[in-house]
C-alpha cells in the first residue's frame, strides 16, 4: 500500500511540476516582468508542490487504513465465499457420488428380486406340474381301481350268471334226458354215499 501511495505522490508530482511552471510563465509573459513570488526564499509554486504533497500524503494515512481494512476484509470475505462454495461443490460431488451409489445398489437389489421372482416362478412352476402329475396319477391310479373292481364285479355277475345259465341248462338237459328210473337210481346211490360217510 506504502508503493502504491508512493506512486501516486510521483505521479501526480510528475503532472503538478508543468502546470506550475506553465502558470508560471504565464503570468510573467502576460503582466510583464513581475518577479516570481517567493516566501522565505522559496519559490511559491514549490511551496504549493510540497503543500500538495502533504495534503495527499495525509489523506493516503488517513484514508489507507480503513481502505486496507475495506480491501482486506473484501478480501477475506472473497476467500470464505470461495471455502465455502470448495466446501459446498465437495458436498455436493459426495451426494452425487453417494446417489449414484444408491442407485447401482438399488438396481443390483431389483435384479436380484427379478431374478429370484422367476427363479420362484419357476420353482412353482415345476412344483404345480408336480402336483398335477401326481393328481393326474392318483386319478388315474382311482380310475383303474375302478374300472378293474367294476371288471372283477362284472366278471363275478359273469359267472354267476354263467353259472345259473349252466345250472338251468343242465337241469333242463337232465329233466329231458333223465326218466324217473334213472331219478331213483341216482337217489339211490346219494344215499349210499351218504351211509358210507356215516360210518
Amino acid at each position: 500500500m506504502r508503493k502504491l501511495l508512493l506512486v501516486l505522490m510521483l505521479l501526480l508530482l510528475a503532472i503538478a511540476i508543468p502546470m506550475f511552471a506553465q502558470h508560471g510563465e504565464g503570468a510573467h509573459h502576460g503582466e510583464g516582468h513581475e518577479a516570481p513570488k517567493t516566501y522565505f526564499g522559496i519559490p511559491g509554486w514549490i511551496l504549493k508542490l510540497v503543500n500538495m504533497l502533504v495534503f495527499f500524503g495525509v489523506l493516503g494515512w488517513l484514508i489507507g487504513g480503513p481502505v486496507k481494512g475495506a480491501f482486506a476484509a473484501r478480501s477475506e470475505q472473497i476467500r470464505r465465499a470461495a471455502e465455502e462454495a470448495r466446501t459446498r461443490r465437495e458436498k455436493a460431488d459426495q451426494l452425487a457420488t453417494d446417489i449414484q451409489s444408491r442407485l447401482a445398489q438399488i438396481e443390483d437389489e431389483l435384479q436380484a428380486i427379478r431374478e429370484r421372482a422367476e427363479a420362484e416362478g419357476e420353482r412353482q412352476k415345476r412344483n404345480l406340474i408336480a402336483a398335477a402329475e401326481a393328481e393326474a396319477q392318483k386319478i388315474l391310479a382311482a380310475a383303474r381301481n375302478e374300472v378293474d373292481n367294476k371288471l372283477k364285479r362284472a366278471r363275478h355277475e359273469l359267472t354267476e350268471y354263467a353259472g345259473e345259465l349252466a345250472s338251468e341248462r343242465a337241469e333242463a338237459l337232465l329233466r329231458d334226458k333223465i326218466n324217473d328210473k334213472d331219478r331213483h337210481n341216482l337217489f339211490a346211490d346219494s344215499v349210499k354215499e351218504l351211509e358210507g360217510v356215516r360210518s
